[in-house]
């Protein structure tokens, strides 16, 4: 059973920093991408930022680029969101995505398995 569980949201003042981190188990292809995705109230979820099986190489949305970033850690089996400069408008329930096999890694049909979210609330 494939399993991912994010952790670090919370509340945070604009131009604040947060890290959050994904676990994930269970999944029988050793060479999936990871992937964090948001959704904020009333919009559709978007594509924030992904990276590939080795860590190499990484993709962005618009809106977070220079100031997210996305790594692999503990033997790549989980991913960490590193974001900063945060505004208000990074508020969202931020999901965990795996992507297996060889797909468009900033869209999010492409992706097979998700995590519940965790929320990311930024106060002006």
């Amino acid at each position: 059973q494939v399993q991912l569980v994010e952790s670090g949201g919370g509340l945070v003042q604009a131009g604040g920093s947060l890290r959050l981190a994904c676990a994930v188990s269970g999944v029988t292809d050793k060479l999936y991408h990871m992937g964090w995705f948001r959704q904020s109230s009333g919009k559709e979820r978007e594509f924030v930022a992904s990276v590939d099986w080795s860590g190499t190489y990484t993709y962005y949305g618009d809106s977070v680029k220079g100031r997210f970033a996305i790594s692999r850690i503990n033997a790549k089996n989980s991913v960490a969101l590193q974001m900063n400069s945060l505004k208000p408008e990074d508020t969202a329930v931020y999901y965990c995505a795996v992507l297996s096999g060889y797909d468009n890694m900033k869209t999010l049909s492409a992706f097979d398995y998700w995590g519940q979210g965790t929320q990311v609330t930024v106060s002006s």
